[in-house]
Formats: C-alpha cells, sequence, structure tokens
C-alpha cells in the first residue's frame, strides 16, 4: 500500500470490501481541534447500494452522514485525513491499522494481522445492534433474559445500562491503545481491568465476554468488592461462562492486584469509596480510569457545616439544591485532582437519565500533562468552600 502511513490508512479505509470499521479521535499537539471529537467510519448497504457512514460526534450528539461508494466516499475520507486528529484505528478483516502522530510532529504506524478473519457488518439500522445481543449466555447467566433469550421486562434497564458502559469502555481503550497512552496487550501479557467495588458483576463479567470474546482482546480481569455474600456467587458465575477473571474479597483501599491494572473502573461505588478507587488507580498508575460517582455525602456534609461563602447562599438555602451543588463539587474536585496527577478528564453522561439517576462518569486518561493554572483552580476552590476533598487527601498520604 505504499510508504505513506496516510495513504495506508487511506487505502484501507475505501476498501468497502474489508474495511471493519475506522476511528479518527484526539487532535495534534499544536493544532487547533478538529471538528469532531472523534468520527467513525463504516460502509452500510442502503436501498441506493453501498455507501461509506461517517458520524462524527461532538461533546453532545452523534451527526451522520453517508458517502456513496467512489468519488464521494473518497473525497469525505480525503477531508478528514486533512483534519488535525492525533491518531486513527483502522480496521479490516485481516488487519488492524493503528496510526497516531507523536508529540513531535512524526506519524507511527503500526499493523498486526488479526487472529481471525473479522466478517464487516453492512447493516444500516445502527440501533438494533448491540454489542452483546440479549441471547448472549452472559445475559442467561447473569439473569437478566429468560428462556427464550429475551430480555425480562424488570430488567431491561440494566440491560441498557451494560450495554451503554460497553459501548463507553470499548470506545475508550481504542481511543487509549491508538494514541499510545495504553499498551498493546498481548497473549503473554494481557491487558489487565480492574472493576473496584464490582457488586454482582454485572458489567465486570459483561466487559470480559465482550472484550475478550467478540473483539478478540487478550485480557483479564479482576473484580474487587467487600460482600461476602456475592463473592461466590460471582466466581461461579464466571466459571460457568468460561471467562478468565478472577474475583477477590476486600475493600477497594485494601486490595493487592500485583502486577497493577492499566483499566480501572469504579461504577457506582457509594460515596467515598469512589475516591478510594480513583486513589489506587493513581497510585497504580493505571492508564485509563472509568468512574461513575453513585451518592456524594462527604462534600454535602461538609456544606452542611460550613458557613456559605459569599453570595452563594441561595445555592446552599434548600436542601435539594444543597446536595445537587455537592455532587458537582465533588465530581469537579475529583476531575481537578486527576489532572493535577498528568489524567486527561472528561466527564460524560454515562447512561440516559432515565434509566439511572446517577448517570455521570468520568473518564480519565493518563498523559503525563499537568495543564497551566489547574492547581491555582483547585486551591482557590476548596479554600473558598471550606472544603477538604476525601480524594486530596488521599492522594497527599
Amino acid at each position: 500500500m505504499g510508504d505513506d502511513p496516510f495513504e495506508t490508512v487511506r487505502a484501507a479505509v475505501l476498501d468497502d470490501e474489508t474495511l471493519v470499521r475506522a476511528i479518527a479521535s484526539g487532535r495534534r499537539r499544536g493544532t487547533d481541534p478538529p471538528p469532531w471529537r472523534r468520527a467513525e467510519l463504516r460502509y452500510v448497504d442502503l436501498k441506493a447500494g453501498r455507501h461509506l457512514q461517517v458520524t462524527g460526534y461532538d461533546q453532545r450528539q452523534a451527526h451522520t452522514a453517508n458517502h456513496g461508494v467512489g468519488a464521494e466516499a473518497q473525497a469525505a475520507v480525503d477531508e478528514l485525513l486533512a483534519e488535525p486528529f492525533g491518531s486513527w484505528h483502522v480496521e479490516t478483516a485481516t488487519r488492524t491499522h493503528r496510526l497516531r502522530v507523536t508529540k513531535r510532529g512524526e506519524t507511527v504506524l503500526s499493523t498486526e494481522a488479526r487472529r481471525e478473519a473479522a466478517v464487516p457488518e453492512r447493516g444500516h439500522d445502527r440501533d438494533k445492534q448491540r454489542l452483546l445481543p440479549p441471547d448472549d449466555e452472559v445475559f442467561a447467566v447473569l439473569g437478566l433474559t429468560a428462556a427464550d433469550g429475551r430480555v425480562k421486562p424488570s430488567r431491561m434497564a440494566k440491560y441498557r445500562q451494560v450495554e451503554d458502559f460497553l459501548r463507553l469502555l470499548e470506545a475508550s481503550l481504542t481511543d487509549a491503545l491508538t494514541a499510545g497512552h495504553l499498551r498493546l496487550p498481548t497473549a503473554d501479557d494481557p491487558l489487565r481491568l480492574a472493576d473496584l467495588g464490582c457488586g454482582n458483576a454485572y458489567l465486570t463479567l459483561a466487559a470480559q465476554r465482550y472484550l475478550a470474546g467478540v473483539r478478540g482482546l487478550p485480557v483479564r480481569v479482576t473484580g474487587v468488592d467487600v460482600r461476602a455474600d456475592t463473592h461466590e456467587r460471582v466466581v461461579g458465575q464466571a466459571a460457568r461462562l468460561g471467562l478468565d477473571a478472577e474475583f477477590v474479597e476486600g475493600t477497594i483501599a485494601d486490595a493487592v492486584l500485583d502486577p497493577p491494572p492499566d483499566v480501572v473502573l469504579a461504577l457506582h461505588a457509594c460515596d467515598t469509596a469512589t475516591d478510594d478507587a480513583l486513589a489506587r488507580a493513581v497510585g497504580w498508575g493505571s492508564a485509563l480510569v472509568l468512574a461513575a460517582p453513585c451518592c456524594h455525602h462527604d462534600v454535602a456534609a461538609q456544606l452542611r457545616r460550613a458557613p456559605t461563602p459569599g453570595p452563594y447562599a441561595e445555592l446552599t438555602r434548600h436542601g435539594i439544591l444543597r446536595e445537587r451543588l455537592a455532587d458537582t463539587l465533588t465530581d469537579g474536585l475529583r476531575a481537578s485532582l486527576l489532572r493535577l496527577q498528568g489524567y486527561r478528564v472528561d466527564v460524560v453522561q454515562f447512561v440516559e437519565s432515565r434509566h439511572t439517576p446517577r448517570n455521570t462518569l468520568l473518564r480519565a486518561v493518563r498523559t503525563g500533562v499537568v495543564p497551566d493554572g489547574v492547581a491555582d483552580d483547585y486551591a482557590a476552590l476548596v479554600e473558598t468552600w471550606g472544603l477538604r476533598p476525601r480524594l486530596g487527601e488521599l492522594l497527599e498520604a
């Protein structure tokens, strides 16, 4: 395909017979951001024939456009290649290409053969596509589906939560791998993923099932939870599914994981348990952290005890507003503290609010870069409100 890395990517993307999907993400150092935070390309078969479908994601929603195979698709691909995306991840039926532009402006391309050939999916109704179909055995073992493979009505919210989480995990892993922030796993040294406060392990087992069984990524998952009553059950479920997963009974703060995990999940760990998980991830130097906080009692209690500063009394006068402010302050301070530890942090929606009210997720990628001014802003914020964030205390310790 030639020696030019971008030509290799271009040729792979324009091959409508073998392309599975392509993802452009990130931005190059010293450039204005591309029009999309992330762009995903795949071919779909419409009534009008095969088209290249380009879906661009901004901070709020997805924007999709279809381009006819040939000159129209070529123009769309060339336009995206001209944008200052920092990385490209291209999967074909037989190969995976990863292109990234380094901080020095150098272009690095790696190509590896797939262990098994993939069959591109050309259906255009993406809403009906699932990363794990409802009849997958994992959902039956977890009790989300009935004998006929249909999701139980009472468990539909949990099923959708799992599906939404898998999409977010898959996109985050792809971006981190393509940008070089996460190491490439091998069969001898698989990706190490820890779910801290895993509870009933719905997301733990589904993540292992999808990443290893569907995506074909070498991965080993470890779940940590203090509840003895669930430990034996989730161990048995993993064994029934034949998954390479282990479960550790104990607290997040005391869990011993050696070697340390590359990826840390902390989904709906209550109150300061989320801080324990974030502190452990920082201590381990984990490359990717996905944390969906639950209740925020600690900062809420501090707000009740301390006098409200300046003109903000109306924000704390009413209990419901004070609680919402506590949620925002807690997660904003957590994001600032992670940035001070060299993580790039996004605060995103985990799942639609109609499925769960606890739908905020902190996504942190370890880049080693600390933005200017973060330390001063953090210090001013905690001083103004008279707060002692638990995560700050843990990181100081």
